[in-house]
């Protein structure tokens, strides 16, 4: 299973990366075009900025019309490069190893004579997955995922549930890394489990089996 504490911390220390960079272009803009900026909602920006006023890495002072400008401190300079060190080690990391594990679940499914897959879930390992499959030779038919707010994915068409599939398929990959075991289940539900493939670093367990 997906070690969530670890994934929270990434996407928190993300969500606070992206803030400050924001701030250093313009801390004059809204929190609704920040939230925007961030994808996230707006109670969030807020909460993220007490966050980090409260830590001292960012200052608010008021303007007219009832607007507040904001603005890093020399701790929130230092804080940011911070993050973007760590964030991109993360990120190389990740990719490195999603490229290796996509690769490894594909070319097997390939050899298997799977050559129409879905993905299911949203995410950067969707992307690595989509990119590994045009190497691979599989068609990446649609995307599942039903949290997802756009109607495309990397040019993939992206839908709610596998119920709303029209399209033959051979196989089902989770790219779900924010619910993953669920996303795991689900597939497990529309195929067997060995035309369901998943990434090793997703790390998910297999339900147990109910007695009948």
């Amino acid at each position: 299973m997906v070690d969530t504490t670890h994934g929270e911390e990434a996407d928190n220390a993300r969500i606070i990366l992206g803030l400050l960079e924001s701030v250093e272009r313009d801390g004059g803009q809204s929190q609704r075009r920040l939230a925007s900026d961030l994808g996230i909602a707006l109670g969030l920006v807020n909460a993220y900025l007490k966050r980090c006023v409260k830590k001292g890495v960012v200052k608010v002072s008021e303007a007219p019309a009832r607007r507040y400008i904001y603005y890093l401190t020399p701790q929130g300079f230092a804080e940011k490069s911070r993050l973007t060190v760590e964030y991109l080690s993360h990120s190389f990391s990740f990719f490195r190893q999603a490229k290796s594990d996509c690769l490894s679940a594909l070319q097997s499914a390939n050899a298997r004579g799977f050559k129409r897959i879905l993905l299911a879930g949203c995410s950067d390992l969707a992307e690595v997955a989509i990119i590994c499959a045009m190497e691979c030779g599989i068609e990446v038919v649609v995307v599942v995922d039903p949290a997802a707010t756009e109607q495309w994915f990397v040019g993939r068409q992206v839908v709610p549930s596998f119920e709303t599939i029209e399209w033959p398929y051979d196989a089902i990959m989770i790219t779900d890394l924010v619910t993953t075991q669920a996303a795991f289940e689900a597939a497990l539900a529309q195929l067997d489990s060995d035309r369901v493939l998943v990434p090793r670093l997703l790390r998910v367990t297999a339900p147990e089996r109910r007695s009948s």
